[in-house]
């Protein structure tokens, strides 16, 4: 009876969430998710006291260790801001899209607007800010061809959670690599195995759908035009982009990536766009820069598009992601100490018989918290902690939890109406979830690559004397003990 009492803390956590949701809906990030978890980590001391677990000093060390844990992801979070910022006022980004959006035929649109997104979320590490700023030039130029805009959004919203999930500079990417404690790099080339194949199927689709379809017109001359009048667009910007994919290839650490990519942005945006800077500090382009840096800007370019597209939040933008992981990480550490969620996970286990079972096991977990969560980065860290030691203890590399935390958790978040992410890439591209989800190609097959990866024997543990050691028939019968 008392490992069912450990349900209670999830079970207040997913009402709180969903209660936050429902009042806040996209704002629900700015606290109210958070203090959220902090309510429900007390009704889990509670729990704990109840059951004669709680050792506050083991509590303190507890949640202690798990920040501790997570700060090289703030860092880099809040480099992945610098850089959001830097490579769009500078006009990387938007020199990126000028020379990418003339590549887009009617009959080729749907695959290329997904391949241009891909690329585009590869460099700046954001699904959001890829759908929020290309994203919604091409919706416009998909309405203008005449696509339905399931399909358009679809293949936006497809193209943006790839190359999000490939990218070393998208936080969910370092998230799910430092809380599985999986080398960044390492975690990348591992998803590739499922990724690239579920994208490929993704794309055959999209072509077959754009041949197919009879559609005509052009809505990107006036788009151009204006992205020509409000930035200083040159093929040289894009070096930058080429350096970064450089220091990327030779594996850098990604905190050094970072850090040159946004620091060269930051001399192209003194070079190149003067006039922009002008407009953020008249007098002192270095006050110009630490703003576009460390804060909020808001351009004025006379379009209404690319006010949206020039509006930025840099470092100060990441600091509620930094919140949610410091107060979450809290919560993992208390059902931690507490024994809760061990208690949740024999539960769990009662259904895993081997490596597919597992690796499903992993993904609907991530799916599940995605839905009663309503949150990316929660599904992640949640189903990261609950995982961690298992795999641990069978033998399996931390690299399986974490592609399997990013197949599960990060692609479907966009796919659940009152997830944040569903919620902003709806309200963003004027699409409804449930009406772009059919199109999601990419985002709802990447589970099931996942389990049939698992499936067909292609995975390796990393200890095979362990892994041995707890084949057999009492295998969910070992005690699971979640110790950091």
């Amino acid at each position: 009876m008392k490992k069912y009492l450990s349900l209670i803390p999830f079970a207040a956590l997913i009402a709180l969430i969903a209660t936050c949701v429902s009042v806040f809906g996209t704002e629900a990030l700015e606290g109210a998710t958070q203090v959220s978890l902090l309510i429900a980590s007390a009704v889990c001391v509670l729990v704990g006291y109840l059951m004669g677990r709680v050792e506050w000093e083991l509590l303190e060390r507890e949640m202690t260790d798990k920040i501790a844990s997570c700060m090289p992801s703030i860092i880099i979070l809040l480099l992945i801001g610098a850089i959001g910022s830097t490579w769009m006022v500078s006009g990387i980004v938007p020199t990126m899209i000028y020379y990418g959006v003339q590549v887009l035929r009617p009959e080729w649109f749907l695959i290329s607007s997904s391949i241009f997104c891909a690329l585009v979320s590869l460099m700046v590490g954001s699904s959001w800010t890829t759908v929020a700023t290309i994203g919604v030039a091409l919706m416009g130029i998909g309405r203008a061809h005449g696509f339905d805009d399931g399909w358009v959004a679809g293949s936006i919203i497809t193209g943006a959670y790839f190359g999000d999930k490939l990218s070393p500079l998208s936080d969910t990417t370092v998230l799910a690599s430092s809380v599985s404690g999986t080398p960044l790099f390492t975690h990348i080339r591992y998803m590739m195995k499922t990724t690239i194949p579920t994208f490929l199927i993704s794309l055959l689709i999209f072509t077959m759908a754009g041949l197919l379809m009879k559609v005509s017109g052009s809505g990107e001359v006036s788009f151009l035009h204006q992205l020509k009048e409000s930035f200083m667009i040159s093929p040289w910007l894009l070096l930058v982009p080429v350096v970064t994919g450089v220091m990327i290839a030779r594996r850098w650490p990604a905190m050094v990536v970072l850090f040159l990519a946004a620091m060269m942005a930051a001399v192209v945006a003194v070079v190149w766009q003067p006039a922009l800077l002008s407009q953020i500090a008249e007098n002192s382009w270095y006050e110009s820069i630490m703003k576009v840096i460390y804060g909020s800007t808001q351009l004025q370019t006379g379009a209404v598009d690319l006010d949206q597209l020039v509006h930025t939040n840099g470092m100060a933008g990441m600091m509620p992601t930094v919140w949610l992981i410091i107060c979450a990480q809290v919560f993992g550490g208390v059902v931690t100490a507490t024994g809760v969620l061990g208690d949740v996970m024999q539960i769990i286990l009662h259904f895993v018989h081997g490596t597919a079972s597992l690796v499903a096991s992993t993904a609907l977990t991530g799916i599940f918290c995605n839905i009663a969560l309503s949150d990316q980065f929660l599904s992640i860290i949640l189903t990261s902690s609950m995982f961690k030691d298992v795999y641990r203890e069978r033998g399996y590399e931390p690299r399986l939890l974490s592609r399997t935390c990013e197949d599960g958790a990060t692609v479907t978040s966009v796919l659940v109406p009152w997830n944040t992410c569903g919620l902003v890439q709806s309200t963003v591209l004027g699409v409804a979830t449930l009406a772009y989800l059919p199109y999601c190609f990419f985002n709802f097959l990447s589970p099931v690559t996942s389990v049939i990866v698992a499936a067909s024997g292609r995975v390796k543990g990393g200890d095979k004397a362990n892994r041995h050691r707890v084949k057999g028939a009492d295998i969910h019968r070992e005690r699971v003990h979640l110790l950091p």
